[in-house]
């Protein structure tokens, strides 16, 4: 059995901030090829300002003084140390939420929206609508990870989640949410877990990426098959080498902070909806955060594992099976993919809600974390109301 989870606090040590600064300084950066900047990845220009202003002005303390802000715990369970956030819900009867990230991002990405889930009234809404929030580094991710522990598939972290909520926390069904891995865990759940959740809400959804999954597509069909091919073309590089060579790739971005940045970065300027500018969706001292706990927790390495095992072994959705449990979802305009509803469907059986976004990209609790919340609480609002009728 899991023992009793424990307060935690974030601190990371003086001379860790001052070994970054001086590895900051000392980098080292390539030319500009031609054209326009950002064609072959990182802008140069744009992470050299990036180095220098995390260099001398970025404040590591005031993101990790946000982040203590909320209560946080870790768990031995599955072999690991787990952290995770916990923050009680302000209302007559909150409903236990399972908030989950993904690649490239950590519980970071949450701060912003947990506030509105957990205390709607404080923004207007009704207390009734009010969440318990439980937001984990995924196992593997940030502050779940020490050297040398168990890597984990999409599976693996799952199961994990499950005993999460079920047997540490105590929360016999919960509902969950997620994005890119974290909406292929949400997803997973609702397939081989259903019993534990009252639903699930993704902003990726987790169907088979196959240009030839439809003989005779529908106008919608052709258009996300169209992005499909391209994406597969143009935007896969990273999910192969963090697929087949993750160990090369992790000793380059453990040993060069600007590396990192310029990794991770690249991920910000192609995923949020932003005006060619990273700031124009994504606060950069946040973004920093997310990037600086990369590196002071030295789990990238262990962050690409879902992808090995993505590769290397069955689609985290099984041939055959489907997921049952009432589903919401929220398409994004600058989502990396945008299935239609009808190839969706042969995934999700019971799709309840199905919304289009006017603004927004991948990192959707960091870009709009009003209306995600908002989406959120609507989707589930309704299945609270179908329990209380039953």
């Amino acid at each position: 059995m899991p023992r009793e989870p424990q307060p935690f606090t974030l601190a990371v040590p003086d001379a860790a901030i001052a070994d970054l600064r001086a590895r900051l300084a000392l980098t080292r950066l390539p030319d500009q090829a031609p054209g326009d900047p950002w064609a072959y990845g990182t802008s140069v220009d744009y992470l050299s300002d990036l180095v220098a202003y995390w260099r001398d002005r970025f404040d590591w303390r005031r993101q990790e003084a946000a982040l203590n802000a909320y209560p946080q715990y870790k768990v031995p369970l599955h072999g690991i140390d787990l952290h995770f956030l916990h923050v009680p819900g302000k209302g007559p009867n909150p409903t236990p939420l399972l908030l989950m990230h993904g690649w490239p991002g950590s519980v970071f990405e949450f701060l912003d929206i947990i506030p509105r889930l957990t205390d709607p009234a404080a923004f207007g809404g009704d207390p009734a609508d009010a969440f318990t929030v439980v937001a984990p580094s995924l196992p593997g991710y940030g502050l779940s990870f020490a050297p040398g522990q168990r890597r984990f598939d999409i599976n693996a972290i799952a199961d994990c989640l499950a005993d999460l909520m079920t047997e540490v926390l105590g929360y016999r069904r919960f509902a969950a949410q997620g994005g890119d891995w974290g909406g292929f865990t949400a997803s997973r759940l609702g397939a081989v877990h259903p019993d534990k959740l009252l639903g699930i809400h993704v902003n990726l959804l987790a169907i088979r990426r196959d240009p030839t999954m439809v003989a005779d597509p529908t106008e919608e069909e052709r258009r996300y098959l169209g992005e499909l091919e391209h994406w597969l073309k143009e935007e896969m590089g990273y999910t192969w080498i963090q697929g087949t060579r993750p160990q090369t790739l992790a000793a380059a971005l453990t040993d060069s902070p600007s590396g990192l940045a310029a990794w991770i970065a690249e991920k910000f300027h192609r995923w949020t909806d932003n005006d060619g500018r990273i700031e124009s969706a994504v606060d950069r001292d946040r973004m920093l955060g997310n990037i600086a706990l990369y590196w002071f927790t030295g789990c990238i390495g262990a962050s690409f594992w879902p992808y090995y095992a993505r590769l290397h072994g069955p689609w985290p959705i099984p041939e055959g099976t489907t997921v049952d449990v009432p589903t919401g979802y929220c398409e994004f305009p600058r989502e990396i993919l945008r299935p239609p509803r009808s190839l969706a469907a042969r995934t999700y059986t019971d799709i309840r809600r199905w919304t289009v976004m006017q603004r927004g990209g991948h990192f959707a609790a960091l870009e709009q974390p009003a209306a995600l919340a908002a989406e959120v609480q609507a989707f589930f609002r309704a299945l609270r109301q179908e329990g209380a009728r039953a």
